[in-house]
């Protein structure tokens, strides 16, 4: 086994197992959305709970992904990788298996709790295993590359997957990646750990996971009524817990999240136009799913196919985005993106249940592109921006964080609209589809007004000269890329 790992190409094997955890745990987010109309008919699920298959898994994730960075770096990365791949893969069997729509949300935010493990070990190794030098910079281009096409490649496989054997292949699928992963990483990877204090922040875990919970579970009723008891009860919970959570991190000697890090201005804008990006790459993203299969009556295939567009213009326009903010500076596409990508949510108000996706949903999509484009570039470095070295890993999880908490939350909210919205329409004897199509425009509609917000954020907050908004931090450092 030492001579093995002791072989120089074995890094760049671990490379490849660690890029493509990273892969699955990216993709995971997106596979079930094509499956879903399927697994709610199999299963029997409400919209409401529909809606928790995905949250689930986004929301464990996101609030855990923290802790999850101090445990890889304190009980070490390779067992907290292996750890983190065995349980993902039990999570997934159980999931594939799930005979009501219950237990398939409770294993699905089993899932995102095993991948909390997985993503900040796998970037740990990644940084430890290229320190520095072109090596290190081949690799995270490798690495962000298997990352930004998961999406994709989640929303193709789950679309095929679905269409030629069964939706619960999109979970059970994960066995296959976890056998090569944990073999792999038995093989090729090497442990490391972080020195010094080892203290873990518990309550703060708590109180964050708990309240984001209830937050969210308290706009999943407000389809209810928003002056319910339930409703405000725990929207009330909610907030009281995460104000908990700010006066624990402020007490703590190791705190979760050292609240520095996102109190600083550009930052903090940063982070909250993060979490719009992930409120409109998970929530309104779904509902466009649903369009294409239960109104448009495409198949699953052609429903993940539909949504390529989206990535591609991302990646295509990547380039000039980033020759714009060398250019100009992040400001301007902090603001400009998040209005580009209002206006292609505005355009998605024209479709109707007889439409035509060239005609009413392609042009959209690639403007939407367009407009998260110039977002995903800067964001990552302004979440930088003057960070001390030893928060530079916070930060960088944060960031990951907000994604999929923002998206959490959005998809909630939007879910309340599309809800009362279809409601609506079905009392009034609107035809079904119709209905539908109603419901989901409500959805684009408010994902467009917090995309309009974003640019006020991006306007308001992200201040400063060209050569001023840099991140602080030197890539030397090999300990200052790794999430704590």
């Amino acid at each position: 086994m030492s001579k093995i790992l002791d072989k120089p190409s074995t890094r760049w094997w671990a490379l490849a197992v660690l890029a493509m955890t990273q892969l699955v745990v990216v993709l995971d987010t997106m596979i079930v959305t094509i499956a879903l109309p399927q697994a709610q008919a199999d299963l029997g699920m409400t919209d409401t709970q529909r809606q928790w298959v995905v949250t689930a898994y986004a929301l464990a994730f996101g609030a855990l992904l923290l802790l999850g960075g101090r445990i890889a770096d304190y009980w070490g990365r390779k067992r907290t990788f292996m750890v983190g791949m065995f349980g993902f893969g039990a999570a997934s069997l159980w999931a594939g298996l799930s005979q009501s729509g219950m237990e398939l949300i409770i294993a699905r935010g089993v899932q995102g709790a095993f991948a909390a493990l997985l993503a900040p070990a796998a970037l740990a190794m990644l940084t430890v295993t290229f320190p520095h030098g072109k090596e290190r910079n081949t690799a995270f281009a490798i690495f962000g590359t298997v990352a930004g096409s998961g999406a994709a490649i989640g929303l193709i496989l789950g679309g095929v997957l679905t269409e030629f054997t069964d939706w619960r292949w999109c979970l059970l699928v994960n066995i296959f990646f976890v056998i090569i992963g944990l073999v792999g990483g038995a093989l090729v990877l090497r442990e490391s750990k972080a020195e010094g204090g080892n203290r873990y922040d518990i309550w703060g875990t708590i109180t964050v996971t708990l309240g984001l919970g209830s937050l969210v579970y308290g706009f999943t009723l407000a389809e209810h009524g928003w002056g319910s008891i339930d409703t405000v009860g725990f929207l009330v919970l909610g907030v009281g817990l995460l104000v908990a959570f700010v006066l624990i991190e402020l007490k703590v000697a190791q705190p979760l999240l050292p609240l520095r890090v996102i109190l600083h201005r550009v930052r903090g804008g940063a982070i909250l136009i993060q979490a719009a990006n992930g409120a409109v790459m998970i929530g309104a993203i779904l509902y466009l799913a649903f369009y294409f299969q239960i109104v448009l009556g495409m198949g699953p295939l052609m429903a993940g196919l539909a949504n390529l567009a989206m990535t591609i213009a991302i990646m295509a326009f990547s380039p000039v985005t980033t020759k714009i903010l060398n250019r100009f500076g992040p400001r301007p596409l902090m603001i400009v993106g998040p209005l580009v990508s209002a206006a292609a949510l505005f355009m998605l108000l024209g479709i109707t249940p007889d439409g035509n996706y060239f005609i009413q949903v392609l042009p959209a999509l690639i403007v939407l592109g367009v407009g998260l484009s110039m977002l995903f570039v800067p964001v990552q470095n302004l979440a930088l921006l003057n960070v001390e070295n030893h928060d530079a890993g916070v930060a960088s999880a944060v960031v990951n964080s907000v994604f999929h908490i923002g998206g959490s939350i959005g998809l909630a909210v939007f879910t309340v609209f599309y809800s009362s919205t279809f409601a609506g329409a079905i009392a009034t004897g609107t035809p079904e589809l119709t209905a539908f199509t109603d419901g989901y425009k409500a959805v684009f509609l408010a994902a467009a007004i917090t995309m309009v917000a974003a640019s006020v954020i991006g306007f308001s907050f992200i201040r400063g000269k060209k050569e001023e908004l840099n991140p602080a931090w030197d890539e030397a450092e090999p300990e200052a890329a790794i999430l704590h």
